[in-house]
């Protein structure tokens, strides 16, 4: 019997149009044996939620660079919250944000942030520690 794969989708929320450092991200997750949903460029909250229902994930990884971290990442969770998703599901993802900030959305229900510059390999743990740890088998 083959171990359930944790299913990621991936984004990039808003109009930041660089997305080099979220493909790197989603390759690491994929070769690390997850199954991962790149959405690219250009998404709405509305359209990341939605995706993420209809996709079954476990988590949702947004990168925002663009500055506007503190509008994506809590309409996600508000979204999130009326879906029913907030409990199950994993948002983390990371950019240009300041500690604080990171502080403020940990506050809010969002998972680990992540700068630039971090290990591919430290997002991939600390994911598969976090399906670990709500009761779910993984590799």
């Amino acid at each position: 019997m083959q171990a359930e794969k944790i299913r990621v989708l991936v984004a990039k929320p808003g109009l930041d149009g660089h997305d080099r450092g979220a493909k790197v991200v989603a390759a690491s997750l994929r070769d690390a044996g997850m199954e991962v949903i790149y959405m690219g460029l250009r998404q709405t909250p509305e359209m990341v939620v939605e995706a993420a229902l209809q996709e079954d994930v476990d988590v949702i990884a947004l990168s925002v660079l663009s500055g506007a971290h503190m509008t994506h990442f809590p309409k996600v969770l508000e979204l999130m919250k009326e879906r029913g998703m907030d409990k199950d599901v994993l948002l983390t993802g990371g950019g240009i944000i300041p500690a604080e900030d990171m502080e403020a959305l940990a506050e809010l229900g969002a998972g680990r942030m992540f700068g630039p510059g971090t290990p591919t390999g430290e997002i991939v743990e600390y994911i598969k520690e976090w399906y670990k740890s709500r009761g779910s088998a993984t590799d």
